[in-house]
């Protein structure tokens, strides 16, 4: 896809961090862009900065844990514009405390918008990605998903994870019946400056919140010590449209601690040399969507 100009994106979690930047950068290549999220009036602004910067935009509010809200974003985005072209799964939470003290319904909520909310967008754009002559699905994972970390987040850790290995297995799927007509790339970014440390403002009612992690004060301290050198959300978009152009599957905003976190696998698997245990968020573990 080395042309973008006159196609269609749907960006999920469009209204802030990753997911504004991601449509942002594919409007600026000329696509017309779906922008969907879950907070309405976030959502709206961003609709409006990309429309008086001259792309053709809309949003529609949606939540991406349910099957119903995506099937009625993907409705609106053929309708709209009569395709689709490039799947954006992107929207996350991040909440948790130590394993014991999770709330199922914490559970239920970080899994039902990290990992269902891209099993839920896979399968339903799918059909209409297939229809195009070519198309391409981003997954949004995390570091997490490459080391066990944060400490304190075990759902968001779980659902990154499960993103990762959904990606892969799509991606072989994908390869061998469509000839690569369809890509898919999964996104593992580093620390990036996002909103995601602020998830409980989308915490549903009905969700009890957790109680704080025991690692919470540690976790905090070595954020704040790294978070000056935070990545630019429009750094990211950027490695995320060299990767659609071309068909590369990983997308690694930080590629040397990502390489570490491997190598760091390797020597467990092998020689039973896990990573050290820590506070849960240093500069190589990133909990962020």
């Amino acid at each position: 896809m080395r042309d973008l100009a006159g196609r269609v994106a749907v960006v999920t979690g469009a209204a802030s961090g990753i997911g504004r930047a991601l449509a942002a950068r594919l409007a600026a290549e000329g696509m017309r862009c779906v922008l969907a999220d879950i907070e309405a009036v976030a959502l709206q602004r961003a609709v409006s900065d990309l429309r008086h910067a001259g792309a053709a935009a809309i949003g529609v509010p949606a939540d991406v844990a349910s099957a119903a809200d995506v099937q009625a974003l993907a409705d609106r985005a053929v309708s709209e514009f009569g395709a689709v072209h490039v799947l954006c799964n992107n929207a996350g939470v991040g909440a948790g405390s130590d394993f014991a003290d999770i709330p199922l319904d914490v559970w239920e909520w970080v899994l039902g918008v990290d990992l269902w909310g891209v099993i839920h967008g896979c399968r339903t754009f799918l059909p209409i990605l297939l229809e195009q002559e070519e198309a391409h699905i981003v997954n949004t994972s995390s570091m997490a998903a490459l080391n066990g970390h944060p400490l304190g987040l075990a759902p968001y850790t779980t659902a990154k994870a499960g993103v990762l290995g959904l990606s892969q297995n799509l991606h072989f799927e994908l390869a061998a019946t469509t000839g690569g007509r369809v890509g898919v790339s999964v996104l593992i970014p580093g620390l990036t400056r996002t909103r995601i440390f602020e998830s409980d403002r989308n915490r549903p009612a009905a969700v009890a919140a957790p109680p704080p992690s025991s690692f919470r004060q540690t976790s905090q301290a070595a954020i704040a010590a790294v978070w000056d050198d935070a990545l630019d959300p429009a750094a990211t978009a950027e490695k995320v449209v060299a990767a659609i152009r071309e068909r590369r599957f990983y997308i690694l905003t930080h590629a040397d601690e990502a390489f570490d976190m491997v190598e760091q696998q390797l020597r467990w698997m092998k020689a039973n040399v896990p990573l050290a245990p820590g506070p849960g968020v240093a500069r190589t573990a990133d909990p962020r969507p």
